[in-house]
């Protein structure tokens, strides 16, 4: 593999210059992001009737008021629940769609035993419900293990043990484990360079939407890309829902689960990767070099890409948009932007 630690991209001179079916500006709207488009701040455009989510719900009486003052869209917090600090959508307070949902029956474990023997096998656990009342002192040693291996464990109301039940002796525990195993980010690396091909990495900055998850990694893997990386925490994992979304895809596609992204990223940079951050103030991904090895990186649904993760990428980038409504969903830009790059480098394969 050739070495690109030193290597600049640099920007095309024209969107047509290599063959490009794309023109004109990204048609950056600053602060103009939709609640479920991409967009580097979360605002909504004003002026006109133009509102967002949050606002609806404030008009419609479905919202209500979160700690920090702001309105919260209750149809939101069904999907995705509560918000945490950062502004974000957490699984730690209110129910989600996917506990609700039936499909998640067969990736869960009930009782102490079944969880216990479970995280001794070092099997992949998305997270532990645990009953936040009285419980068997085993319960708490379970829990501390896992919370020891890196698990997320939640303290909940017992009622909802028993509704998320299907043996009806949970005895205080459920867990949920991955629907594939994952992978680490050596794998990813390892699968590029066994290619003979420059790493094509999807890294993915709190997804929490099961059907984007899975319809990203569909995407990747019909792109030719190495692997996609989802953090640990706040984000939806491999769960069967992302699986069905996939279409299969989710058995060819490397997925790492990694406890800090910023941290990943750095890593990676570290190795000759250019990092890609997706935002509506980006430079033209047309205009923009995404040949060799990359990492391109799609932020969250609500609120795009965080702070931090957003610093630690080399570029900015964005996709053009003509129309009216000002920005694409998350899984619908990662899409287009894989696409993009593989175009570029397939342009360079035929030039060759």
């Amino acid at each position: 593999m050739a070495d690109y630690k030193n290597r600049k991209p640099k920007a095309f001179k024209n969107a047509g210059e290599y063959g490009g079916n794309y023109s004109g500006s990204a048609g950056s709207k600053k602060g103009s992001g939709k609640q479920n488009g991409h967009s580097h701040n979360g605002k909504s455009r004003s002026g006109g009737n133009d509102f967002s989510a949050h606002d609806s719900g404030r008009r419609s009486g479905t919202g209500f008021k979160g700690r920090d003052g702001a309105y919260i869209n209750r149809d939101e917090t069904k999907e995705y629940g509560m918000r945490d600090r950062d502004g974000r959508f957490g699984q730690n307070v209110r129910e989600t769609a996917e506990d609700a949902g039936q499909e998640l029956c067969e990736n869960m474990l009930e009782g102490r035993n079944a969880v216990k023997e479970a995280i001794k096998a070092g099997r992949e656990i998305e997270r532990i419900l645990i009953s936040n009342g009285p419980n068997d002192g085993s319960v708490r040693e379970i829990a501390a293990q896992a919370r020891k291996n890196g698990v997320q464990v939640q303290e909940v109301e017992r009622i909802r043990l028993d509704r998320l039940s299907k043996t009806g002796v949970h005895q205080g525990i459920i867990a949920f484990v991955a629907a594939k195993e994952y992978c680490s980010v050596d794998d990813i690396l390892d699968r590029a360079k066994s290619k003979g091909e420059d790493p094509f990495i999807i890294i993915l900055d709190g997804i929490t939407d099961p059907q984007n998850l899975g319809s990203i990694i569909r995407s990747a893997e019909c792109a030719g890309a190495h692997g996609v990386i989802i953090p640990k925490h706040r984000a939806v994992g491999l769960t069967p829902v992302v699986a069905k979304a996939s279409a299969g895809a989710i058995e060819y596609m490397p997925v790492a689960k990694v406890t800090n992204t910023a941290q990943t990223i750095q890593r990676l940079k570290k190795q000759g990767i250019w990092i890609f951050g997706a935002a509506m103030d980006g430079e033209p991904c047309v205009r923009t070099n995404l040949r060799g090895p990359i990492g391109i990186v799609i932020g969250s649904e609500g609120s795009g890409l965080s702070q931090i993760v957003r610093k630690s990428c080399d570029r900015i980038i964005s996709l053009p948009v003509r129309g009216n409504v000002d920005s694409l969903n998350a899984a619908v830009s990662a899409a287009v932007i894989m696409y993009e790059a593989i175009r570029q480098r397939d342009t360079v394969t035929e030039k060759g």
